[in-house]
Order: C-alpha cells, then structure tokens, then sequence
C-alpha cells in the first residue's frame, strides 16, 4: 500500500510538471522572443503613421484586400519607391490600414516587398531573419513576381504575427 501511495504522488508531480511545461509552452512558444523582436521594431519605426496622413511617400494601392474564405489584410498604402530595396525592418514597403465605421483608417501592420527582379537569381530575402514569402506570376495583385512578408504590429492575428490573412481585420466599413 505504501508503494502505491509513493507511486500516486510520483504520477501527480509528474503530472503537474506535465501541465507546468505546456502552459509555459503555450503561453512563450518556440521563437517567440525574435518574433517580438520584428514587431517590436516594425511598431516603433512605424508609431507615426497611425495617423495616415503622416504616411507621406505612401499611397493606396489595390482597396481593401479580404481573403476569399475569411480574414482581411486592409488597405494597403505602398511606397514605390521602396518595391526594388532595400529591405530594411524600419522602412516597410506598404502600411496596412483597416477602415473604421467613422471613415478612419487604422494602422494594423506592415508588409515588406520586394520585386523578384531586383534581386539576384535564386535569392531568399528575409527580413530579421523571418523568410519571404514568393508570390509569382501571373497574381491577384496583377505585379511581376515578388516577395512578402506581413507584420501584423498594431493588430493581432490569431494565426501568429506573420501570416498574410487576419481574421481580425474586415474590410466590411469600406
């Protein structure tokens, strides 16, 4: 009896462990500390455009842009100047802004661009470490083939900082 009280309490610490280093693994995953790193710099090289017109340099492109099945990105204002590089985590090609009900338009991310062409044969961009994406062509977007990646810093996406579509964002007060 004394061994299975022993063997009880072994299985329930471990247990506890257990449940300790999920919850730890949930709320700190794997990378999470450079992830906030990118949107750390993406927020506060990016703090004067929540107000849109402080974008100076950057104009719509394209309305708002929602997913065919769910998610938004939002409007995006593009710096064509920027499209051929550098690509430079303080200098985002495109602001992503989400229109409001009241006509305003709120900062919600970033997306970094940079044209194919403008880069070597066989190049993988990156930005602070976090590949791009290709996108090629023909697409959507109607531009030459191109690399992405979006930066959700003012806006949270429940499928992580980097992914393109955000459930969070609607283009619905367009």
């Amino acid at each position: 009896m004394k061994k299975l009280s022993h063997l009880t309490m072994l299985l329930t610490g471990l247990l506890a462990l257990t449940s300790f280093a999920l919850a730890q693994q949930k709320s700190q995953p794997l990378g999470e500390g450079e992830q906030d790193k990118l949107v750390g710099i993406v927020r506060s090289a990016t703090q004067q455009y929540q107000d849109v017109r402080n974008a100076v340099g950057y104009g719509p492109a394209l309305g708002c842009v929602s997913g065919s099945d769910h998610g938004a990105m939002g409007i995006h204002y593009v710096n064509g100047n920027l499209l051929n590089g550098p690509i430079d985590p303080t200098h985002p090609q495109a602001l992503i802004y989400e229109p409001q009900s009241n006509g305003e338009l709120k900062l919600v991310g970033v997306e970094f661009i940079i044209l194919a062409g403008a880069l070597p044969p066989n190049s993988a961009p990156q930005v602070e470490g976090h590949l791009m994406q290709y996108i090629g062509g023909p697409n959507r977007y109607g531009l030459p083939p191109f690399f992405e990646l979006h930066v959700w810093a003012w806006r949270d996406n429940p499928q992580g900082p980097f992914v393109d579509w955000n459930d969070h964002v609607s283009c619905a007060a367009q």
